[in-house]
């Protein structure tokens, strides 16, 4: 355990980041889950309603620092790839 009075305070606020990342990463892939889910029903409208719906959250786990924008843009790029191919 931390000693000093700066470090056990940084111990703690180390534990609610944590907490945060967790709780918003799991939503992200909670999302993403949905979206797949959407697909593999082969339904275009429920897909891409799932798939606006998610996009927010993926957007802001990049602004929180939880995903690089790169992976974020490759998540969303793949998703709307397998949800435009259910339209044609």
């Amino acid at each position: 355990m931390a000693n000093s009075a700066g470090s056990r305070k940084r111990a703690r606020q180390a534990i609610k980041r944590r907490a945060r990342t967790m709780a918003l990463r799991s939503m992200v892939r909670t999302y993403v889950k949905k979206v797949n889910a959407a697909i593999e029903t082969a339904d275009y409208e429920q897909a891409q309603a799932a798939f606006t719906q998610s996009k927010p959250y993926i957007d802001k786990s990049v602004t929180k620092g939880i995903m690089h924008k790169n992976a974020a843009a490759r998540i969303k790029s793949r998703l709307n790839s397998k949800v435009v191919a259910l339209k044609g």
